[in-house]
This record gives structure tokens, C-alpha cells and sequence, in this order.
């Protein structure tokens, strides 16, 4: 058994593995390419684990890890952070809302927003087919969904990650080829690829964008009430 297995069996009670507000977690904890992946596991005196953090390399940021935080107190939070990131080094950091202030106590955040999580309510899902929406392969070998105007992309859906039960969606469209009902388009493709993939689909919109929130809710995809913290920031020098 691998160092990172011993990890994962640590931390394998803070998580509910069919639970959409856990999802991403359980990503990066466990099903992330183990050769992209440090996990840290903080216990407390009788052994039993309080939290822990995954640094993760992705092919969304390159040059800026992502780092999954869950914890039951602030104090575990404090202790994981100063463990696994180092001063001066850029991240994007996301964990529950309830722990801000102590990850702020670790890293200066340039920008930060609260996420709302939804999940597709299959009955309400409205198969259509736009003859517009083309099948591709992004950069990282995940497909994706796109409508191009001009030979330039105007709409697109893909997955920021997926695992062997959820699949987390995006959709960006340009201002130009707003309302138009493209995004929408791309969103129901791709929604479609993941159900046919046998696994359920969800949906991150920030609190503040009411246009994804709008176009989740019109989509079929239904909150969760499950929220995330989410930002961009450096790590402070101790």
C-alpha cells in the first residue's frame, strides 16, 4: 500500500461518497491522478482524522495548484494549510464557507466568490438536439460540446472534472452570442454525455452571476443548498 493509499483510508470517513455536496472532495482526494496529487490528513490525539488537504496539478491551472480543503474546525484548517502550501506561492483554493476566516488567516486572496452546487433533476431535463452543437476533445482528453460562429467558438460545455459517480459541468459563452439559447444548447449536450456515462451531473454557478444561475435552473439542474468558497490568492509567509 502506497503512502497516498494509507491517505485516502484516513480520510475516508469525513466523506460521503453519494452525497453531490461532497463530490468535488472526493475527486481530488481520491480519484485524481495520484502523480498530480499530495494529500495531508490531520488527526487529532486519539488518531481519528479532523481534516485534510489535496494539492492537485489540473490542466485548468497549470501554473497554479488547486487546493480542496475540508476540516471540521478552523484549527485543523490552520494546521493543514501551513503543512501543505508553501509562502509566497499562488493557489486556487476551495472549501466550505464556514472555514473562510481561518484559510484567509493563511492566504491573501485576490479574488473569492461563494459557489452555489446544483444537480441535475433528470425529470426536468428536456432533450433537444441542435444541429449546431459539435462533439470535440479538449486539450485534456475530456470532450466537450461547442457552437462556433465565424470559425470562432461562440458557446461551450465541458467538465472541469468527473469521477466514477459525478461530473462537474462548465459553460462559457461570448457576450456576442448571448441569448441565443447556445449556452443552453452546449449545456444540454454535454449534460447528455455525462448521464449516458452513468454519472450524475452538477453544476457550479457563483452566487453573484444571476445569467448561470439562470441557465442551470432553466437546464433541468436543481440547488443543492450545498455551498463552496472558492478563490484565487498567495500563500502568507508565516
Amino acid at each position: 500500500m502506497t503512502n497516498l493509499e494509507r491517505l485516502r483510508l484516513k480520510a475516508r470517513p469525513l466523506l460521503h461518497f453519494s452525497d453531490p455536496s461532497d463530490a468535488l472532495y472526493v475527486h481530488y482526494a481520491f480519484y485524481h491522478d495520484p502523480r498530480r496529487t499530495q494529500l495531508y490528513v490531520h488527526e487529532n490525539d486519539a488518531g481519528h482524522a479532523e481534516g485534510f488537504v489535496a494539492v492537485c496539478q489540473t490542466g485548468q491551472r497549470l501554473f497554479q495548484p488547486t487546493v480542496v480543503l475540508r476540516a471540521k474546525n478552523g484549527r485543523a484548517a490552520t494546521k493543514l494549510l501551513r503543512r501543505a502550501l508553501l509562502p509566497g506561492r499562488p493557489y486556487y483554493l476551495i472549501t466550505r464557507p464556514s472555514l473562510r476566516g481561518s484559510v484567509q488567516k493563511i492566504m491573501a486572496f485576490e479574488q473569492s466568490e461563494i459557489n452555489r452546487v446544483y444537480r441535475l433533476d433528470l425529470p426536468s431535463l428536456q432533450f433537444s438536439i441542435n444541429v449546431m452543437v459539435v462533439a470535440e476533445q479538449g486539450l485534456d482528453g475530456k470532450p466537450r460540446f461547442v457552437i462556433r460562429s465565424q470559425g470562432e467558438i461562440a458557446a461551450e460545455a465541458g467538465f472541469n472534472w468527473y469521477s466514477a459517480h459525478f461530473a462537474e459541468l462548465f459553460v462559457h459563452t461570448t457576450p456576442a452570442a448571448r441569448g441565443r439559447g447556445w449556452g443552453r444548447a452546449v449545456l444540454a449536450a454535454c449534460t447528455t454525455w455525462a448521464i449516458r456515462s452513468s454519472r450524475q451531473p452538477l453544476y457550479v454557478a457563483g452566487e453573484s452571476n444571476q445569467s448561470s444561475i439562470n441557465l442551470a435552473e432553466e437546464s433541468g439542474y436543481v440547488d443543492t443548498g450545498a455551498r463552496e468558497f472558492a478563490g484565487e490568492g498567495v500563500c502568507r509567509a508565516q
